[in-house]
């Protein structure tokens, strides 16, 4: 039987962190552990539904942490909490346990109140690229640490590495200093931040677990409290080109998510956004970087401007730049009209040895050699458009990663020139293929095909925020 002898993990130069409200060291989070805990008889409780003890949540991520507990205990354990759930409290628990299993990060040197932004991911979902600017241009700093993409959904590292020369490494030092002079960088995650969820999301991710919420809510949050900001505006992405496709599902995702984050004494707001079809009308790295780079410009989509400026308005009152949201969203409006915002994403790219000339018509981005329009085979109004779909076909093109170690085509992806809504006539141009192996188009072209339906009438308007859930008012 599978037993855990009392262990205290060897100490590392961690900085404070915040718990619970209250502000505790590492030594004192893992001073209470329990002798011989039994993952077997961890197992058998969540297993009947009964509720795990703090400390026998600690001693459970430490021993994912560290191997003591094997993969197939864990895979039970997760396949008991997929059916069995956990509580606030459990998931409370779960969340700090993994946020101390690594690094954490101290931002103490950064002045003023630290905001950071996370997406659940979407298709076409570019609003980091616009959103970090803003606010940091309205004086909100931004110590921003992402990943890259996996499947249909890009990662926001990649965008920014699509940009020539962009450096997405940086030491401690440096980040810290260049938030302190800039506002704001946004770096690659660090390797042994929350190393606890990296193990138990590989586990999930092979035995059809992922899909758990106490188990999402505490992955998603427990990075965000490693990463050491103080407070923290979710993007929880619903619809066809989200992992939440339901949205009473992601409403309970994102209460539970701002809920623990409270517990955890940071402030977060929760939006919930509309993924029933691709944002803006870019998918693909250096595409979404350009229609980014359009938005700062105030020419970018509808829909993109408005989420954007409606997260980074929560940004802004988050950070205390603004008493109220109305104040907010009139300063990022500001911010976004008179160019400020742009320069500031200019200002952060330099800073990262990225080369980006934003009068240039491309702006200096990759450009695929292949554009392959796909007209429309019939006439009527566009009454869907599937937006994992387009995520795929977008991956199908190189855009994204079937594998972690994929290499992708930073210029490769779907342009879009039409949305739901629009009145299309047989021959109109729906999309445009952009890729480097024009082999890849014909299949692709089908994809686009079966991505739109068609109606005789305008079909309904999206409404593209569905809701918003705060505990810092």
């Amino acid at each position: 039987m599978q037993r855990m002898t009392r262990k205290r993990p060897a100490l590392r130069s961690a900085p404070n962190v915040m718990a619970l409200g209250q502000l505790i060291d590492y030594e004192t989070y893992i001073r209470q552990w329990g002798d011989n805990v039994n993952f077997q008889d961890i197992i058998f409780k969540k297993r009947d539904g009964m509720e795990l003890t703090g400390e026998e949540i600690k001693c459970l991520v430490q021993g994912i942490s560290d191997g003591s507990m094997p993969d197939y205990q864990i895979s039970a354990w997760a396949m008991a909490v997929y059916f069995q759930g956990m509580t606030i409290e459990e998931t409370r628990q779960l969340t700090l346990a993994m946020a101390y299993s690594g690094d954490v990060a101290d931002l103490s040197a950064i002045e003023g109140i630290k905001v950071d932004k996370h997406s659940t991911g979407g298709v076409g979902d570019k609003t980091t690229l616009i959103v970090v600017p803003l606010a940091a241009a309205a004086g909100v700093p931004i110590a921003k640490m992402s990943g890259r993409g996996l499947g249909h959904t890009g990662g926001t590292i990649d965008k920014f590495e699509s940009i020539p020369g962009f450096k997405v490494e940086q030491t401690y030092t440096d980040f810290m200093e260049q938030v302190n002079r800039v506002k704001a960088a946004v770096i690659s995650q660090s390797g042994n931040l929350v190393p606890a969820d990296k193990r138990l999301y590989a586990i999930r991710d092979v035995t059809a677990t992922v899909d758990s919420i106490p188990l999402i809510a505490s992955s998603v949050m427990s990075k965000k409290i490693a990463a050491g900001a103080e407070g923290i505006v979710l993007d929880v992405k619903v619809g066809s080109g989200a992992f939440m496709k339901n949205a009473e599902e992601a409403r309970k995702l994102a209460r539970l998510m701002v809920e623990i984050g409270q517990g955890a004494g940071r402030k977060v707001v929760a939006v919930l956004s509309n993924m029933s079809q691709p944002l803006g009308k870019m998918v693909g790295n250096a595409l979404e970087v350009r229609e980014a780079i359009d938005t700062l410009k105030d020419r970018g989509p509808a829909d993109l401007k408005y989420l954007s400026l409606y997260l980074a308005a929560h940004m802004v009152q988050l950070g205390q730049k603004a008493d109220t949201f109305a104040e907010a969203w009139d300063k990022v409006q500001q911010l976004l009209k008179s160019g400020a915002a742009l320069d500031k994403f200019n200002e952060m790219v330099t800073a990262q040895q990225g080369i980006i000339d934003t009068k240039a018509s491309t702006y200096g981005l990759p450009v695929a050699p292949f554009q392959v329009e796909v007209a429309s085979r019939q006439d009527g109004y566009i009454s869907r458009i599937d937006a994992q779909n387009i995520g795929h076909t977008a991956m199908l093109l190189g855009a994204g990663r079937m594998k972690k170690d994929d290499i992708i085509d930073h210029a490769a992806g779907v342009e879009l020139l039409k949305k739901k809504g629009d009145k299309v006539h047989q021959g109109d141009v729906l999309a445009i293929l952009h890729t480097s192996q024009k082999s890849l188009a014909e299949a692709a072209r089908l994809n686009i095909y079966s991505s739109f339906d068609f109606s005789d009438s305008p079909p309904e308007e999206n409404q593209l925020i569905l809701d918003t859930i705060t505990a810092y008012q």
